[in-house]
């Protein structure tokens, strides 16, 4: 299985399994890394300039897969955790910790720096089940008693705000009419 540099688990034995398409490609095919961000990688740049900025990956005519584009990224966007499901629901001008927590299933070889962005969410019980290395993304599971009952929290203020409350019954009626 994968591991972090610090030795913990990922849960995964192969982050491409997870991986999406590369956050870069464009709906026409092309490498948007290529184009915005051509001062990084020149070389590869002007790679990619020369076949009008094709993404190699997605041409059906090579055998290339998206591990073997120096610069794949692939981060999940969705908004719920990828083992049990449970839905983010945040807060507006609230800083309380979040339900789901962005999770890496790639790391270097050598420890130092991330080879390909590979990301995905994982609710914050998740998350230490799977770093603690007896569970896996695969794994079927359930929320956590408590990822319920903080989400269930969470549901119940939303709610409250969405009644009318005057500004008086808000914040008393001690004020004098004028």
């Amino acid at each position: 299985m994968e591991k972090t540099p610090r030795g913990t688990s990922v849960g995964v034995d192969d982050p491409y399994e997870f991986a999406g398409v590369c956050d870069y490609l464009t709906g026409e095919g092309t490498c948007r890394y290529a184009f915005d961000h051509y001062e990084h990688d020149p070389e590869f740049a002007r790679e990619r300039a020369s076949e009008d900025y094709a993404c190699p990956v997605v041409d059906p005519e090579t055998d290339e897969t998206w591990g073997s584009c120096p610069h794949f990224r692939s981060r999940n966007h969705d908004r719920e955790c990828v083992r049990c499901g449970l839905e983010e629901k945040r807060m507006a001008h609230d800083d309380e910790r979040p339900l789901l927590e962005e999770h890496h299933l790639s790391y270097s070889r050598d420890g130092e720096t991330l080879s390909h962005e590979i990301t995905i969410f994982l609710c914050r019980w998740c998350h230490a089940k799977v770093h603690n290395s007896w569970a896996r993304i695969t794994d079927d599971a359930s929320p956590d008693t408590d990822a319920i009952a903080a989400l269930e929290e969470r549901r119940g203020r939303e709610y409250d705000e969405l009644g009318f409350e005057s500004a008086a019954e808000r914040y008393g009626e001690d004020t004098e009419k004028s």
